[in-house]
């Protein structure tokens, strides 16, 4: 996959980088134009042979030294322990002919080293090495964070963070006019989302929540007359470490007054463009929009990656007559979906594979799966059986399938099925995208998609109660919201809501709404449909009847943002201090 690491180095250097500091320049940012210049550097050893040549490590980059034969006696780096730290003053000189390193920025010189002063020596045997290639095992780089955070790539990861973050900054205030506002992170539990961390107080048996969102601070502004707001937010929520996923994380929080959906999806299309860090590769808006009944319906996933093809085909209309009903699905709530691999990639697929989706339809409930090649007589096989052989003759004339080609075929209940297959799809794409049969995913392609008209109301998979899709502060559609104020009970799950949610090369990033301004509302939806006891929530209510504009927000994931910036294979490689996978730690 394309990695951009290297754009944004030549940024980070500059004279006020070296200022209140002993050194004269840093190791990444010497050049021939500094030839003859005396310079004093400052940073690691990171390697030295026969005490005439080292390299000097620092967080902008790395350069090469030489110690003058009329000097050598006066220095011992053979003694010294890698990762020590070093001063060294001395000439910048050209390196001789053909020896210059145009991999490396600093790759055409070379400090004739004067002076050298050991600042602290490090000892001998570290647990982790520096290096780039063949890095320690993850847990042990967390372990060990201090000496892992010198690493090239979590160096550049941590700069584009703070860079990004910046311009975002910026942004909402020089630009937008917005007012950062901190909002506090020990408050009381709220409905809904995830489990809270609860923390002790000096009164006996009572606690405090970590806020899962800033969400009631940030309405609560509204009403408070603060109309544009923004925060880069902590958030705090209970759950199990995963790579796009830890308890403690980062939010670029938004709020605004008088406001709607289409307003706000524009504001954060012009923050991310203008704090796009690769000016190389700009992007651009509008982004694409797509109903997330859309969404499920091609692509299986409110979150798809619209990177490649191999949409889901609706197959219901066809086999719906003869393909067995899982049990407990109602005829209206039935679908059949495929995905069809034609010959030329289906014959060089792994075996593994087979495994691998039948895994996946193992975990799906209401679902039934079968993969089948085509043969010459395929709709007169052993498919008969499943689809009947008029069917299978529809199929294979419909959807031009020929000898070789693989047919992935799911169903079920329409939600389970349409996600089974959406998961399946993926892994099917990995599996050709590793034997280099298709176009390789590429990691910074600009396929960002806002996805729209999310149900207002989902039923909980294990409890069937109903739950809010999104929070339970969410406004409805304004060409719903009539069937919300009257008896709801048979088309709950049929109201739209104002959410919205961007996606960007199948990951999301980000999720907002337009908020209930109204109190009787809110109550309703509180009361009535989610049945939450909601006495903890007067505040807010009271909130909303104090003269409540009409208002809206969004949330950008930062951690997870930001690694897909830097290409990383998970949210710790861009987190200084992650949490590790092991809880205990």
């Amino acid at each position: 996959m394309k990695t951009h690491s290297s754009h944004h180095t030549s940024t980070l250097a500059g004279p006020s980088i070296n200022q209140f500091t002993t050194r004269s320049h840093n190791c990444g940012e010497l050049r021939i134009s500094h030839v003859g210049q005396e310079v004093t550097l400052c940073g690691w050893l990171e390697f030295s042979r026969m005490n005439k040549f080292f390299t000097l490590r620092d967080g902008y980059g790395t350069v090469q030294s030489i110690i003058p034969e009329d000097v050598c006696h006066k220095f011992n780096l053979d003694q010294l322990a890698f990762e020590s730290i070093l001063r060294v003053t001395g000439t910048v000189q050209p390196r001789p002919d053909g020896q210059a390193n145009k991999s490396l920025p600093t790759g055409g010189i070379e400090i004739h080293v004067s002076q050298l002063e050991v600042l602290n020596e490090a000892k001998k045997r570290l647990p982790i090495h520096v290096k780039d290639h063949n890095r320690a095992k993850e847990n042990l780089r967390l372990e060990h964070r201090y000496i892992d955070l010198r690493n090239r790539e979590l160096q550049n990861n941590l700069r584009l963070r703070s860079q990004v973050i910046m311009k975002m900054r910026e942004c909402m205030i020089n630009d937008y006019g917005f007012v950062e506002v901190e909002t506090p992170t020990l408050f009381r539990r709220t409905p809904g989302g995830a489990q809270e961390f609860v923390v002790p107080s000096r009164k006996p048996g009572h606690f405090y929540s970590l806020v899962q969102s800033p969400q009631q601070f940030k309405q609560m502004l509204m009403v408070g007359g603060i109309d544009r707001y923004f925060q880069i937010a902590r958030c705090y929520r209970d759950e199990s470490t995963r790579p796009d996923r830890q308890p403690e994380f980062t939010q670029l929080d938004i709020e605004l007054s008088f406001t709607d959906r289409e307003k706000v999806i524009d504001l954060i299309e012009h923050v991310l463009i203008k704090s796009w860090p690769y000016d190389d590769n700009p992007i651009r808006g509008p982004f694409p929009r797509m109903t997330l009944a859309e969404a499920m319906e091609r692509f299986g996933s409110d979150k798809p990656d619209t990177r490649f093809g191999y949409e889901l085909q609706n197959f219901t209309k066809l086999l719906a007559t003869q393909l067995t009903m899982p049990e407990g699905v109602r005829k209206q709530d039935f679908r059949a979906y495929g995905v069809v691999i034609r010959a030329e990639q289906a014959q060089k697929l792994a075996s593994g594979l087979k495994k691998s989706l039948e895994d996946i339809a193992k975990k799906s409930n209401f679902c039934k799966f079968t993969q089948s090649q085509i043969t010459p007589d395929w709709s007169s096989g052993p498919i008969v059986r499943l689809l009947g052989k008029e069917s299978a003759e529809a199929l294979c004339e419909q959807y031009s399938l020929r000898p070789g080609d693989l047919l992935l075929l799911g169903w079920g209940k329409q939600t389970y099925v349409q996600n089974m297959m959406g998961r399946i799809r993926l892994a099917a794409y990995e599996a050709l995208e590793m034997r280099n049969l298709v176009p390789a995913r590429q990691s910074h392609a600009h396929n960002f998609l806002w996805v729209v008209d999310f149900p207002m109301f989902s039923e909980n998979e294990e409890t069937g109660q109903i739950e809010s899709t999104h929070h339970p502060f969410t406004a409805p559609h304004p060409e719903d919201s009539a069937s919300l104020n009257a008896d709801f009970t048979d088309n709950i799950y049929n109201i739209r809501s104002l959410a919205y949610d961007l996606v960007w090369n199948g990951v999301e990033i980000g999720g907002g709404s337009i908020r209930i301004h109204n109190s009787q509302l809110q109550r309703m939806v509180l009361q009535d449909v989610l049945k939450i006891e909601h006495a903890h929530l007067h505040h807010l209510l009271d909130a909303l009847e104090s003269g409540a504009p009409p208002h809206g927000g969004f949330a950008i994931g930062l951690d997870r943002y930001v690694a897909l910036l830097c290409n990383a294979a998970s949210i710790r490689e861009v987190i200084a201090f992650p949490k590790s996978l092991d809880e205990n730690k």
